[in-house]
């Protein structure tokens, strides 16, 4: 039996950033030059997904697509 710490340390770099690929996307507030909000969304891999206007928009947007939004700061 392997431990938790064993099966961890077998994840390739490639494994790690799959993980939770299709189960969480981040979002994170975005300020332009002029000082204008957008929320990005992103998913677990880094990738950005799409841009809202809004945080409730973008929170929907990731519910719809029956994904968990978490809030990066």
């Amino acid at each position: 039996m392997h431990t938790e710490n064993q099966i961890w340390s077998r994840l390739s770099a490639r494994d790690f950033a799959a993980l939770g690929l299709n189960e969480v996307a981040y979002i994170t507030k975005l300020l332009d030059e002029a000082g204008n909000s957008a929320f990005v969304v992103r998913a677990a891999n880094g990738q950005e997904i799409g841009t809202m206007s809004k945080r409730d928009i973008a929170v929907a947007a990731v519910r719809q697509h029956d994904m968990e939004p978490l809030s990066v700061h």
